[in-house]
């Protein structure tokens, strides 16, 4: 049997009248949209790419294609976890000890600046979600790397005088009840809370 489609990922027919949001992330962000478009209905339209937006090189090369011709009420926007997923010299994900990251901290911060300035192009009202925590025992990542990043981010960030969504302490403060173990996923009761602090953030974007 042939695998289905990732429901999150399915077209959205926008209810004319209400503001269309954009979200662009990795799975953390696709874990959490279906809750997103759950908490806001009848309130606003909420698309996503059809894939995993992964590290923000991926996001260079296809920010174009993702933003598309309608226009932008708000874009929430996050990339993180597969720029700091470490790489051997043949490109394969490896654990740390050796090799590179993904995306090294001072290529992330030039690539935050162009996407940034991107964004910024659609006239939408933009957040940044800041990328949540890595467990300990998580394959390929380094657990504390992710607040190194963020605080690139962060900084980037204030910049643009762009609002965040701290999604990472919004789920340190819960971890226990919300993460798979030894994962940087999220159970779907898990990723259901995240969408609530989205979903604040989003309609905070609106007003």
């Amino acid at each position: 049997m042939a695998n289905q489609p990732n429901p999150a990922f399915q077209p959205v027919e926008d209810t004319p009248g209400l503001p269309r949001v954009l979200l662009l992330g990795d799975s953390i962000s696709i874990g959490y949209t279906l809750a997103v478009r759950d908490q806001l209905q009848g309130k606003a339209n909420i698309h996503r790419p059809p894939t995993n937006c992964g590290p923000s090189s991926r996001g260079i090369e296809q920010i174009d294609d993702w933003l598309g011709d309608s226009p932008w009420d708000v874009i929430h926007f996050n990339w993180g976890l597969h720029d700091i997923v470490w790489m051997n010299e043949d490109g394969e994900r490896q654990n740390p000890g050796g090799g590179t990251h993904q995306v090294p901290i001072d290529r992330y911060e030039a690539n935050l600046n162009l996407l940034v300035k991107r964004l910024r192009q659609t006239g939408a009202k933009l957040t940044w979600c800041a990328t949540t925590p890595v467990p300990k025992d998580a394959v390929y990542r380094k657990p504390g790397e992710e607040v190194e990043y963020n605080l690139i981010a962060q900084r980037v960030m204030n910049t643009y005088k762009i609002p965040i969504n701290d999604l990472y302490t919004y789920a340190l403060e819960r971890i226990d009840e919300i993460q798979r173990p030894a994962n940087v996923h999220f159970t779907p009761e898990g990723s259901a809370e995240l969408a609530k602090a989205v979903v604040s953030h989003i309609l905070n974007a609106l007003n």
